[in-house]
């Protein structure tokens, strides 16, 4: 069975004009995503809207390796006549589109590799004071996200590290299986279930719109 899951991960955010808001729905979902799932490399792909946090709209894209979307078949396909006039750079506000690494956990399980598009997610965008990094990496990758993972609802935690765009140079992505999962006390009873959470959790200075939830809308 073909990978569904691999080390690079492609999100793509914006908020659109409620007039456009239908066609571009319609390009994303007629046109665009069947399009890039047939670059090499990309293995997997689906749409979300926020339901917390924001920017509205957000394609998720998981690839096998950042490299996917960095080569010719990414940067020179072939794009429609309905590609020149819609899209979220042409239209879009609040646009970004930040390629990432997996750094957490450090390689691509069986079961990973097998799992599908989540019904939901929670992404978290951060930076951390430069001198800390060693410290706090050591910490989220493992005692936070392992913590996260254990509450009723979670199917995992991956989490990244930016190597193109301006966005916040740390990401964690939640998979869950409903949008609700980080409301409940078994989720926040994790928040301060090891001693150094508080002043990990001091350290975070989030992006814009973060933490934010999606529900998934779209897939092929």
């Amino acid at each position: 069975m073909p990978a569904k899951k691999g080390t690079g991960l492609l999100m793509v955010w914006c908020d659109v004009p409620e007039d456009r808001e239908d066609e571009f729905n319609r390009w994303y979902n007629e046109e665009h995503i069947a399009e890039i799932l047939t670059v090499p490399g990309v293995l997997n792909a689906a749409r979300y809207e926020a339901v917390k946090g924001g920017p509205k709209h957000l394609a998720c894209y998981e690839l096998d390796s950042p490299a996917a979307v960095l080569g010719d078949g990414f940067t020179k396909r072939t794009k429609s006549k309905w590609s020149e006039t819609m899209g979220p750079t042409l239209i879009g506000t609040n646009f970004f589109n930040p390629l990432y690494e997996m750094i957490y956990p450090d390689s691509v399980s069986t079961d990973m590799a097998g799992s599908g598009m989540a019904p939901a997610l929670q992404v978290g965008r951060m930076n951390i004071p430069v001198e800390k990094s060693d410290e706090w990496n050591k910490w989220y990758n493992s005692t936070f996200v392992p913590n996260f993972e254990k509450a009723p609802g979670v199917i995992r935690g991956r989490r990244f590290k930016t190597v193109r765009g301006e966005d916040p140079l740390y990401s964690v992505v939640y998979e869950f299986e409903n949008e609700n999962v980080s409301q409940t006390p078994e989720w926040a009873a994790q928040r301060n279930a090891d001693p150094k959470n508080n002043e990990m959790i001091g350290l975070i200075q989030h992006g814009s719109g973060s933490p934010s939830i999606y529900r998934k809308t779209f897939e092929l």
